[in-house]
């Protein structure tokens, strides 16, 4: 292990042979990294948090913290970081509550910039950017491959669909189904995000299908019960619309429209 002599790493920490470990940065008692990561300088990380394999965490991080939720009792919730993520500065993930699973968690291969927040018990899924100042409130799920413009709010309990897209300044209170290009404050749609598609091998069919479904929930005038009858009925020929329409169907908070 390179830990510079002025870290502060706690015996009961858990650390793979090769972590590297910046000045003054502090690891807790109950973390664990995978080899190959490393922690760059000034860098908390703590509570019950597994960071895995060939993570760059920069400077002033704030890694495992206790929930910012005033009904938080001290309890051991967790932190799950997955692996090749890249986490810039200043950024904040918080552990899980016991109202919820008890585990906030990251997966792989994500690119999240400087100054965002991930709060508790939020579910981000693998390959998705967070540019500056994205900030996720409790309980929000992210799906593979989204992308949050800088300055991006999240309210709690909103899902993030796979694919989707969120312009700067984008403010969510409702869910954002997979595919889906939106902006504003609050959000409003603007198209799927067909570049993003074409890029992750979507075959132009594919993407025909999804604009269709995009033009029934958004553009033929139907109500939502009637735009989900058809793009359910689409979707049973079209492997490409299956998650797009079981997430509409399972929206708690309603979509954004």
């Amino acid at each position: 292990m390179a830990i510079h002599p002025t870290a502060i790493v706690h015996p009961g920490a858990r650390l793979a042979a090769d972590v590297q470990v910046g000045p003054f940065s502090v690891i807790g008692e109950h973390v664990e990294i995978a080899d190959g990561t490393t922690v760059g300088p000034h860098v908390v990380i703590e509570g019950h948090t597994r960071i895995g394999r060939d993570n760059r965490i920069f400077q002033f991080c704030s890694i495992g913290s206790e929930p910012q939720d005033k009904k938080y009792a001290d309890e051991p919730t967790r932190l799950e970081i997955g692996d090749r993520n890249t986490i810039r500065e200043f950024c904040s993930f918080s552990t899980g509550t016991v109202q919820d699973g008890g585990l906030t968690r990251v997966g792989n291969d994500n690119w999240i910039m400087a100054y965002v927040h991930v709060a508790h018990d939020c579910m981000v899924g693998s390959n998705t950017i967070f540019a500056n100042n994205a900030t996720l409130a409790g309980h929000v799920s992210v799906g593979d491959w989204a992308i949050l413009g800088g300055f991006t709010g999240v309210h709690q309990f909103v899902r993030v669909g796979a694919h989707s897209f969120c312009g700067v300044g984008t403010v969510l209170l409702q869910d954002l189904p997979p595919f889906v290009t939106v902006s504003g404050n609050p959000a409003s749609p603007h198209g799927i995000n067909s570049e993003g598609l074409k890029r992750r091998g979507f075959s132009s069919e594919g993407i025909a299908a999804i604009k269709r479904a995009y033009k029934t929930l958004y553009r033929n005038g139907l109500t939502l019960d009637e735009a989900r009858q058809q793009i359910a009925a689409a979707a049973a020929d079209v492997p490409e619309l299956r998650q797009f329409s079981d997430f509409i169907a399972d929206s708690g908070r309603g979509i954004v429209r």
